[in-house]
């Protein structure tokens, strides 16, 4: 079974409803969206990132650190360079799952419904 097609089993007083909406909160950035989608192929360091992102260095290491603290994001140093990347795949598919909500806020047929998508 895949991940995506389970059902969640938790009641409506979990303490994890919480927890989840402090993710949802990290995640109710712009820059932090692209940070992650830039991240969803693999590592990337600072500058790297803030090329994608279209942020300075200084701004895109003060998202890093949010997502740190989160445990969205982690790194590893080599030499004097920090590279980050995703803990896991689910910030990913939140943020990719968010973006294919968006598509139906504005297409009738969003783009990840049709067929060339597929190919």
């Amino acid at each position: 079974m895949r991940e995506d097609s389970k059902t969640c089993g938790f009641a409506l007083d979990s303490p994890y409803v919480d927890l989840a909406v402090e993710v949802f909160a990290m995640l109710a950035d712009a820059t932090r969206v692209r940070i992650v989608l830039a991240l969803r192929e693999g590592e990337l360091a600072v500058s790297d990132l803030a090329q994608a992102v279209g942020k300075s260095p200084t701004t895109v290491s003060q998202h890093l650190a949010k997502l740190r603290l989160a445990r969205m994001v982690s790194t590893r140093q080599e030499g004097t360079r920090v590279f980050y990347k995703l803990t896991d795949e689910h910030v990913r598919q939140l943020v990719v799952d968010a973006i294919f909500q968006a598509e139906h806020a504005v297409d009738a047929q969003p783009r990840h419904h049709r067929k060339e998508h597929d190919a």
